[in-house]
C-alpha cells in the first residue's frame, strides 16, 4: 500500500504541471498618436460609456472560429473588463489625438459634449482579421451624430498577443473617427 502513494503523488503533480496558464490582456495605448489637425477644441468631452454585448463582457478574450461560431478563450482573458480598457483607452487616445482639448471619463460640469459608444465586435476572425465595429454618438450642444464603425484589419502577428495589439491599433483608428468628428462640430 506504501509504495504506491509515490506513484499516486508524481501522478497528481504531473496533472498540475500540464494545466495549460491563464495569460491576461490590457490594451495598450497608442504610444504616437498623431494630432488632428484643425480649430481647438473649446468644449470639454465626457466619454460618458462604451457598452459591449454580452458575448465580449466576459473575461476571455473573443476568437470567430467560422461565419457563424465563436469561442470565448477559457486561458486568454482581459486583465480587466473589456469596457472599462474600451472606454481608458478611448480617453487617451482622443485626449492624443485632441491636443489640448479636456477629455474625460468622468461628466465635466455644465457644460460639455458627450460621446457615447456602443461595441457590437471587437474580436479576431478565422481569416487572420482583427474586427472591431459598432457605432457611436456624439452630442453637441444638444445635437446628435451618430456613426457607425466596421473594421477589419489583418493581423500583424499570430496569436493573441498580435490579436490584442491589432484590436488596439483599430480602436485607435475608431478613436480618430470621432476625434475628427469634434473638431468639425466645434
Amino acid at each position: 500500500m506504501m509504495k504506491w502513494i509515490p506513484v499516486a503523488l508524481a501522478l497528481a503533480l504531473s496533472a498540475c504541471s500540464s494545466s495549460p496558464k491563464t495569460a491576461y490582456y490590457q490594451l495598450p495605448t497608442a504610444g504616437s498618436t498623431s494630432a488632428v489637425i484643425g480649430k481647438t477644441v473649446t468644449t470639454p468631452v465626457w466619454v460618458e460609456r462604451v457598452s459591449v454585448p454580452d458575448y465580449l463582457a466576459g473575461n476571455g478574450v473573443v476568437y470567430q472560429s467560422n461565419d457563424v461560431q465563436f469561442v470565448i478563450a477559457a486561458n486568454n482573458q482581459w486583465a480587466s473588463p473589456l469596457d472599462q480598457q474600451l472606454q481608458q483607452t478611448l480617453v487617451t487616445n482622443l485626449s492624443n489625438a485632441l491636443p489640448g482639448a479636456l477629455i474625460s471619463s468622468t461628466p465635466l460640469g455644465q457644460q460639455h459634449d458627450t460621446l457615447n459608444v456602443t461595441v457590437t465586435g471587437f474580436h479576431g476572425r478565422y481569416d487572420g482579421h482583427a474586427v472591431i465595429s459598432g457605432e457611436w454618438i456624439l452630442e453637441h450642444n444638444g445635437q446628435l451624430q451618430k456613426q457607425p464603425f466596421t473594421l477589419a484589419l489583418p493581423q500583424g502577428e499570430d496569436g493573441y498577443d498580435g490579436l490584442v495589439r491589432t484590436l488596439a491599433k483599430g480602436w485607435q483608428q475608431v478613436a480618430g473617427q470621432v476625434a475628427n468628428a469634434i473638431i468639425r462640430e466645434q
